[in-house]
This record gives structure tokens, C-alpha cells and sequence, in this order.
């Protein structure tokens, strides 16, 4: 009787869930993209959502994924969303930075919290309330949330051994996020360029050095045939967040099981871009060695100057913003209170 009842009880969810979406006014989600859905980690998360968003919603909600430029180019991605131009867009806060600099806090932290800490902070701590205030706050129309997450990058990929701070002085080097900012303090001339210029940049020597992501990632933009000498680890990025932006009349037009299977969908889709990006790094290092990579380590003293010139930039980006200041403070006082699990809880490396 008990396997008949449970049965029954399965039988009667499954029916009233298709009855709810059989009530609810389908909604199309016209999604551009920041990054390829061919980078494993970056922008493959936004094809799993517009994958699985019809299966799960049982037809109600389609996501119609545009890949980088084909429908409007990546930096107009939130200006788009947020004006209703397209209904929702795929990247990392990040890319914001030069229109909402306290972004960046939102999409990667150099020598900041890597991905469970930082998970831990979005979701059960303030992070995800702040970020979506600070979009609010900043004029956008748009519904927020995490939706995907990558584990440490590499730091960078150099033509030459990189043994003291003086070595980095006067290089042109491809660099992100607020990593750049440190990067530029050691007369470094960073710029901002996406993944599909990085190789010929390289390679007609428009830059000397990059940085873009993980091993698997970078692979597929061959930064390995043209710089050998590749640094680890990843201070810059130690983990990198996605977002899921919806235009926000959109979101308050779709149902709750409809909003309930988008909100669902990504937490779905950050557990398995953390762990496709776990699973798939070490074979690619060991393939890059084959074809005479040398993965370097960064000394004591390099990492040192990294994170005393870090402390610098924060002061000087506090001082001149008043979001970042605020939310700062509170992803600090977290780390603070989550320092005392981390130091007890984890066996030493």
C-alpha cells in the first residue's frame, strides 16, 4: 500500500505541475550572450538554461540563446535587457564594471573568496540582496541572479619567465576585472579585449601577455602555440560568477512555477559549471607541457606584491564610490565570520 500511496502522491504532483503550466501564458526569452556557448564554463552555462528551461517549464517558458554579436553586441548586453530591447542576457557582472565599478565585486575577487565561500555569501549572506540593490539603485530594469560559477583561472600567459615585480614593468597585457587595476600599479598597460582577439593581438604583437581563464577555456583560443610560460594561480579570479538578467516587466509578468523554474534552472546550471570546471583542467595542463608550456607558480615575493598592491586599489576604489565602500564592508565582514570554519573545517593543502 505504501508503494501504491507514493505512486498515487507522484502521479497527482506530476499532474498538477503540467496543469500549472498548461495555465501559464508561455514566455519567450530572447537571451544574447557575452561569451561563445563553445567556452566550456563560460558561455556553455547559457546553453544548458536555454536547453532545459522548455523541458522543465513543460513548454511555458523558451529561451532563444544569440550568441556573442549575433544579435546585439556583448556590451549593450544590460542597456538591452534593461530598456526591454530583448527580454534577458547572459554574462558576468564584471563586463559592467565601466558603467557600475562595485559590479566587479559581484563577478570576481582578487584574493577574494573562491567559489563555495563566495556561493555562500550570494545566497545565504547579503551578496545577492546587494547586488540586485546596486542595480536598482543604478537606474537598471533588471531581475538579477547567479547563475553559474568557475573555479580559479590562470593568471597569465607570458613570452618570457616572470621572476620579479620589475620583469612585468612595460608590458602590453590583455587583463580583467578589477585584477587589472593591480596590474596597472606594476606598469603593466592592461586592455580589455574578448576572448576572440586575444590570439591575433598576440600574434601580431599588439599585446605581449594575457590572461583569459581556465586551461580548457584558453585552449580553445590557442593562446599555447604562440606564449609558453603559463602562471598560476589565478590571485585575480580565484572564482568567477554569471548572471542571469531578465528584464524586470518580464519577470513580474511570468508566473511563480514559471519564475520558480528559472530561479531553480540556475542554481542547477552554477553547480554544473562548477563542476564541468573542475573536472576538465588537469588534462589540458598536462597536454600543454606535451606541446612545451612550462606552468609556472608564482613565488612568495610576486604574490606578495599582488596582494600589497590589491590593498591599495581597494582603498582608492572606496574612496571613490560609495556602492563599492558598502558592499565591500559586508563581503569582508563575511569572510571574516567565515574565516573561523575555513581555518578548522579544511585539511591543510
Amino acid at each position: 500500500m505504501k508503494v501504491i500511496s507514493s505512486f498515487l502522491c507522484a502521479a497527482l504532483a506530476a499532474a498538477s505541475m503540467s496543469a500549472s503550466h498548461a495555465a501559464d501564458k508561455p514566455v519567450l526569452l530572447k537571451m544574447p550572450i557575452y561569451y561563445g556557448s563553445h567556452l566550456p564554463g563560460l558561455g556553455s552555462v547559457a546553453k544548458y538554461v536555454a536547453d532545459n528551461a522548455g523541458v522543465l517549464s513543460g513548454g511555458s517558458v523558451k529561451v532563444k540563446l544569440y550568441e556573442p554579436k549575433k544579435l546585439i553586441a556583448p556590451g549593450e548586453i544590460l542597456d538591452a535587457v534593461s530598456s526591454g530591447k530583448v527580454q534577458a542576457g547572459y554574462a558576468t557582472p564584471g563586463n559592467w564594471g565601466g558603467k557600475m565599478p562595485a559590479a566587479r565585486l559581484f563577478s570576481a575577487v582578487p584574493f577574494g573568496p573562491e567559489a563555495p565561500e563566495y556561493l555562500a555569501w550570494l545566497m545565504y549572506g547579503n551578496g545577492g540582496k546587494l547586488h540586485q540593490e546596486l542595480y536598482d539603485k543604478s537606474g537598471y530594469n533588471v531581475k538579477t541572479q547567479t547563475c553559474g560559477i568557475i573555479a580559479p583561472e590562470t593568471s597569465g600567459w607570458f613570452a618570457k619567465e616572470i621572476n620579479k615585480p620589475e620583469d612585468l614593468k612595460g608590458l602590453k597585457m590583455r587583463f580583467f576585472g578589477l585584477g587589472a587595476e593591480v596590474m596597472e600599479k606594476l606598469g603593466v598597460s592592461t586592455v580589455g579585449l574578448p576572448g576572440g582577439e586575444i590570439f591575433p593581438a598576440l600574434e601580431k604583437g599588439a599585446i605581449d601577455a594575457t590572461e583569459f581563464s581556465m586551461p580548457a577555456i584558453d585552449k580553445r583560443i590557442g593562446l599555447s602555440k604562440i606564449v609558453k610560460f603559463n602562471y598560476y594561480p589565478g590571485w585575480h579570479q580565484q572564482a568567477t560568477v554569471f548572471e542571469l538578467i531578465i528584464n524586470k516587466d518580464t519577470w513580474k509578468k511570468m508566473s511563480d512555477t514559471q519564475q520558480a523554474v528559472i530561479t531553480q534552472l540556475c542554481r542547477a546550471a552554477t553547480l554544473d559549471s562548477l563542476a564541468l570546471g573542475e573536472a576538465i583542467q588537469a588534462p589540458v595542463m598536462a597536454e600543454n607541457v606535451k606541446n612545451g608550456v612550462q606552468n609556472k607558480y608564482w613565488s612568495e615575493e610576486m604574490l606578495a606584491t599582488f596582494e600589497a598592491k590589491w590593498g591599495e586599489v581597494v582603498e582608492e576604489q572606496k574612496a571613490k564610490d560609495a556602492e563599492f565602500a558598502k558592499i565591500w564592508a559586508d563581503l569582508s565582514a563575511f569572510r571574516k565570520d567565515y574565516s573561523l570554519w575555513e581555518k578548522n573545517a579544511f585539511l591543510p593543502r
